[in-house]
């Protein structure tokens, strides 16, 4: 097959090969018209003397056969010199076999013998390659324009980028410029109506913004100051002022494009399994051919050599197997597509087909149940130490953290206008809290197992802890050169989803595990309030992954789901690991599937989507055996003792056309599946 885009581009033309195969098909199918009536009613009609008809079709049937077909016998000569067979190796055998046997016949008829000679000549069968080129190049024809189809996902969200933006300089003035010319850090304007250029964050003005087009979310999100924008979004209502973060291929947008186009090139497991019996499958449909040329020549009624010739070339190519290589590549492709349309990216192939098949979904708490949005509630100081101080201390080493609890920290002590120290020797990346310094003292900020692993007891604010954790609060206890110093709580609310897609995922049959950093009565009562009986509390990223490995010791097809860096470990672990869109860049890249909105109801979607994919494969697959079970025996004669039928090969040429875009239609009917 020719090279193509790794990803689509709205302005690359339309496809060289199509184009190619139209301008063959359309130049000699008048030539292939003309030999065909020749071939079925000259003999009635008498136009002319038979021998001399021979030489008519030889002529007109040359340029169809060298020329047109000649991509097909470039491909079947690389097949064999690969050593892998494919449908072209069986294209280029049939045509081929039925071409230099016609040419021998009309230019050397004396070498055959007299049982050949039918109505005045060696019997030729120009029409039969002619017409077979002929159905191939209209069967590759629809074929590239039906693939072309499955790229309309790509295109279309391509096509959601804007192409200008309207910067502001520093001295005030706006100026509209190509988007390829936004540049990080620049402000930028976004009037009422307009598409959000960028990737960003608010800096002036208040909005609701459509986001359904990467989402698949109809309500608009309102944004205000602080909150992030993502580009080719919508504002509807009030004017933004915004500042660039990412841009060019850094983008959201561009990353989904870039999965999708990842997505659709992958092969799925049971595409492998169909590419080996394909090879295989090509050698005995030869030696079939081979069998069936031999048994009517040796065994056939008169000219038992020439049936077994247009017996074998039908073989040949009723048993292409390109419905076989269609019929998965096709469901992935579509079933991609339509997955990134609903906010659901795949990062490849088996990851549709593995989905369906799990049957346990382990679930972080912090921004994956809850908005990870959290707010700070309130800090309760140690004996010698105030709210405020406590606070203060905090929020200066959360400055190097990337956690969301960590930014309700910090923003907390800037509402309160605390001046913050800059930390140093930071550390993080444990999972259970950070450490560092700040003024010269050695703080420790984190769960009960993190103090517990540096020797500080807890037991003197033990009771206020349990408390704040019973209402479902995140409690985390900062230490100062080795002594409890205060805790701090944070509450982070549940997603307003979140109970309706747990409540779809349990009726699915899934069995729902929810582990968090967060401590064990912080844990137990957020999985009270949303129905969750398996609760594992204060687990650290190594747990996490061990939790994996011990559900997957049992038996169980196991689906991670998580948003953070500490989720990590057990996303690439898990059969499925399953990334929220709002995480880190780390979670996103451990995972399989991404759900841009990072709404656990986007499982429900892809769950649906991947049973009807591969239920769509399955069914492709059994229509390409089903198909070549029933035609090779009927274009090798069988039925003939019984019913007097024979196949011919410009019949079975339609019908291999016929079966890849009927695979190719079952395929695209994904696109219309409701999820």
């Amino acid at each position: 097959m020719t090279l193509e885009p790794v990803v689509p581009s709205l302005e690359e033309e339309e496809n060289p090969e199509l184009l190619d195969f139209q301008h063959r098909f359309w130049w000699t199918l008048p030539l292939t018209g003309i030999v065909f009536v020749l071939a079925m009613f000259g003999h009635r009609w008498q136009w002319m003397d038979m021998a001399v008809q021979s030489w008519v079709e030889f002529a007109l049937a040359t340029p169809i056969v060298v020329w047109a077909g000649w991509p097909f016998f470039t491909r079947g000569a690389q097949s064999i010199v690969n050593r892998s067979p494919n449908m072209w190796t069986l294209i280029g055998l049939g045509t081929g076999a039925a071409y230099v046997y016609s040419v021998v016949a009309t230019i050397t008829p004396g070498v055959f013998p007299e049982s050949f000679v039918s109505m005045g000549r060696v019997a030729v069968y120009f029409e039969a390659a002619a017409v077979i080129i002929s159905l191939t190049l209209l069967g590759q024809m629809l074929e590239l324009k039906a693939r072309s189809q499955t790229s309309a996902a790509i295109k279309s969200l391509l096509g959601l980028a804007p192409k200008t933006a309207r910067r502001i300089k520093p001295d005030g003035t706006e100026e509209d410029i190509e988007l390829t010319h936004v540049h990080l850090g620049d402000l930028l304007r976004v009037r009422p109506g307009e598409k959000v250029p960028v990737d960003g964050v608010v800096t002036e003005g208040s909005s609701s913004v459509d986001e359904s087009m990467l989402t698949g979310e109809p309500l608009p999100v309102t944004k205000r100051v602080g909150d992030k924008v993502i580009g080719a979004t919508i504002n509807t209502s009030g004017a933004l002022v915004m500042k660039s973060e990412k841009v060019g291929s850094d983008t959201v947008l561009s990353h989904i494009v870039q999965m999708v186009a990842q997505a659709q090139r992958s092969r799925a497991p049971m595409q492998r399994m169909a590419d080996v019996v394909a090879g295989y499958f090509v050698v005995a449909v030869v030696s079939i051919a081979i069998l069936t040329l031999l048994g009517w020549g040796l065994f056939g009624p008169v000219p038992s050599w020439v049936y077994g010739l247009i017996n074998a070339v039908a073989v040949l190519i009723i048993a292409c197997p390109c419905a076989l290589g269609l019929a998965t590549p096709m469901s992935i492709m579509v079933a991609t597509g339509k997955g990134a349309t609903r906010g659901v990216l795949f990062r490849d192939a088996a990851a549709i087909e593995n989905l369906r098949k799990v049957d346990t979904l382990i679930i972080d708490k912090t921004g994956t149940l809850t908005e990870g949005r959290p707010t700070f509630e309130k800090a309760i100081p140690g004996d010698g130490f105030d709210a405020d101080e406590i606070l203060r201390l905090a929020a200066s080493l959360d400055q190097g953290s990337e956690h969301p609890l960590a930014a309700a920290i910090v923003a907390a002590a800037r509402e309160r206008k605390l001046v913050l120290d800059k930390p140093e020797n930071f550390e993080s990346g444990s999972g259970i809290g950070v450490q560092g310094q700040v003024g010269g003292r050695r703080l420790v900020l984190g769960n009960t197992a993190l103090m517990q692993q540096i020797s500080v007891s807890v037991d003197a604010l033990k009771s206020q802890a349990e408390a704040l954790r019973a209402e479902g609060a995140s409690v985390m206890h900062l230490a100062i050169d080795g002594k409890l110093a205060g805790l701090l709580a944070v509450s982070d609310p549940i997603k307003a989803s979140t109970m309706e897609a747990l409540t779809a995922l349990k009726a699915s049959g899934l069995r729902i595990v929810m582990a968090t950093g967060d401590g064990i009565t912080t844990a137990k009562a957020v999985g009270a309030k949303l129905g969750i009986e398996e609760v594992h509390g204060e687990v650290k990223p190594q747990d996490k992954l061990t939790l994996v490995e011990q559900l997957q010791k049992e038996g169980r097809i196991v689906a991670m789901a998580g948003d953070g860096i500490n989720d990590a470990p057990a996303l690439a672990k898990a059969n499925v690991g399953i990334a929220m869109g709002t995480g880190t860049d780390v979670a996103m890249n451990s995972a399989q599937v991404t759900l841009v909105k990072g709404d656990l109801r986007g499982i429900s979607i892809a769950l649906a989507l991947s049973n009807a994919t591969v239920g769509n494969m399955k069914q492709n697959l059994m229509f390409a055996f089903l198909y070549n079970a029933l035609g090779i025996p009927v274009a090798a004669g069988l039925l003939y003792p019984f019913t007097g039928w024979l196949l011919s090969p410009m019949i079975a040429a339609l019908a291999m056309s016929f079966s890849s875009a009927s695979v190719i239609g079952n395929a695209l009917r994904l696109r219309g599946k409701a999820l």
